[in-house]
């Protein structure tokens, strides 16, 4: 029996058509120049290729900002939003990340932004930080108070350090605030004096610590070198509450 073969040119048309066929199917979002903007769930490694991935790495160091979307120009209200942009040199993306509160239907009156480089290899630096202390409520991570979900059980750190000036001024001198104490290790202790968690504040002076309902003891680690750290403090946590706790290390200034 003899098969027939097609022609050459019907061949050759045949196989254009499979290969459109299949860049098509295969197109995803970063096929088009226009990669999905929003963070997948769970960690990740390796390199980062779109900017997803790199809002991804950044929230994996700062899980406070799960839950953060992207800006909207066109939302009213929105308090908390991310920027990506292409880096240039070592960094390929760049992130901003912003974290507003206080009547934010006006454009909010309080904000703390971070600007972030993401590396290929998906290693994540902080270039610049500014703004207010931002408070438990205003995260948008409802694992850490934030306004995405009731804020669960914990405590909330700040750390500060003064006096900034020698002599105190009437009306005070906002240059003479107390600064704060970034990278302060603190230890919490419960009730019994067992070490509950070791954890360092952010460059903010803040650190937030998930703990069960209950007494417990916030303990500064004295360094030796200034400034001094403050005496211990007692926390009391309720159930769904957050218990404060202000940390004033001295300077020795005088």
């Amino acid at each position: 029996m003899t098969t027939e073969r097609p022609p050459h040119s019907l061949v050759v048309l045949l196989a254009m058509f499979a290969l459109l066929a299949v860049g098509a199917c295969g197109a995803g979002p970063g096929a088009t120049g226009v990669p999905s903007q929003r963070p997948s769930p769970g960690p990740s490694s390796g390199p980062v290729t779109n900017r997803a991935q790199a809002v991804e790495r950044v929230i994996q160091i700062e899980p406070r900002l799960t839950g953060i979307g992207q800006h909207d120009p066109d939302m009213i209200g929105q308090s908390s939003w991310f920027e990506v942009v292409p880096g240039s040199g070592v960094a390929a993306y760049i992130v901003t990340m912003r974290v507003g509160w206080g009547d934010c239907e006006a454009g909010c009156i309080n904000e703390h932004t971070w600007v972030y480089g993401v590396g290929p290899d998906g290693t994540v630096r902080l270039q610049s930080e500014a703004g207010n202390a931002v408070p438990v409520q205003a995260w948008p991570s409802p694992g850490a108070g934030g306004g995405g979900g009731q804020p669960g059980p914990g405590i909330q750190i700040s750390a500060t350090a003064g006096p900034t000036c020698p002599v105190e001024r009437d009306p005070p001198d906002p240059a003479c605030a107390p600064r704060p104490v970034g990278g302060a290790t603190i230890v919490i202790q419960d009730a019994q004096g067992n070490e509950v968690a070791t954890v360092s504040t952010d460059p903010s002076g803040l650190v937030f610590v998930p703990v069960p309902a209950g007494v417990y003891v916030v303990r500064a680690v004295d360094t030796g070198a200034l400034p001094t750290a403050p005496q211990p403090q007692k926390a009391v946590v309720e159930a769904d509450q957050i218990a404060q706790v202000s940390l004033s290390y001295d300077t020795g200034i005088r």
